[in-house]
């Protein structure tokens, strides 16, 4: 494992999910590490110290990422505490399903703050730190809607492409600074939220769990498995070491083979 005790990485939406894991695999490879998201006070703390393999490793920010404002000001203060930035992961993000002619406006500009425009804000503010150091990474958690669509999901794939095209000009933007910047794009995950529509789809269809896994949930994702949040921390770590120096501007894919198609 690459050790990145000299680094300090954000991981937005990390209080639970994908996101978490990934925070999780940071603080193990010894990196300084700021959390961002909603939840409960007193679970947020008891995460942190789970988290922390020494003193003040793991901190919380509760910054709204979908208000540019509250973006900026947690790159600033994660600075403050941690005294630099080099990792970006911009993870945080939010779902909607429903017919483009009927997909609310509000709901389709929540997806864009949150996905897209919270990656360009965050993007915007640590760049010029990541400049002065001479080293950055920059990792977009897109997903596989960042290379195909689904239908229902109009606001949420816009979203994503949006997340790829931005690495990809980021990329070529800091390519002289000892900047990478790099899209990770996941097929269906193993979470706690994809859990809860398995049990709502069996109850909905009247079919077997295992069958809505197979026939439903992964029709489109040619293993016939979830990927683990382990198999995603396991290659954003790659990504900040540098064997991975190299790769910057790619959209990597790990989906079980769906984009394959």
């Amino acid at each position: 494992m690459e050790n990145l005790s000299q680094k300090t990485v954000l991981v937005t939406g990390s209080t639970s999910g994908i996101g978490l894991g990934i925070a999780r695999a940071f603080a193990q490879a010894g990196a300084k590490v700021m959390l961002n998201g909603f939840g409960d006070d007193a679970l947020i703390k008891q995460l942190c110290a789970e988290l922390a393999m020494r003193p003040n490793q793991v901190r919380h920010h509760g910054a709204n990422v979908a208000e540019a404002n509250e973006v900026r000001r947690l790159v600033a203060d994660t600075e403050q505490e941690f005294g630099a930035l080099d990792i970006l992961v911009n993870n945080a993000g939010i779902q909607f399903v429903a017919p483009v002619e009927e997909f609310p406006e509000q709901d389709w500009s929540a997806i864009q703050n949150v996905v897209l425009n919270s990656s360009f804000h965050a993007i915007k503010a640590a760049v010029p730190g990541m400049k002065r150091r001479g080293w950055g990474r920059i990792l977009n958690l897109a997903s596989a809607h960042g290379l195909v669509a689904s239908p229902f999901k109009s606001a949420y794939v816009a979203a994503k492409h949006g997340q790829v095209g931005l690495t990809k000009a980021v990329a070529l933007e800091t390519a002289e600074h000892g900047i990478t910047c790099n899209a990770i794009c996941p097929g269906y995950v193993r979470t706690a939220l994809v859990e809860k529509q398995i049990e709502n789809q069996a109850k909905v269809h009247g079919l077997p769990r295992e069958k809505v896994i197979r026939d439903i949930i992964l029709a489109v994702q040619p293993t016939k498995r979830f990927i683990e949040v382990e198999e995603i921390a396991a290659v954003a770590l790659f990504l900040c070491s540098e064997s991975a120096r190299s790769i910057t501007g790619t959209a990597i894919s790990i989906d079980g083979g769906w984009t394959a198609r």
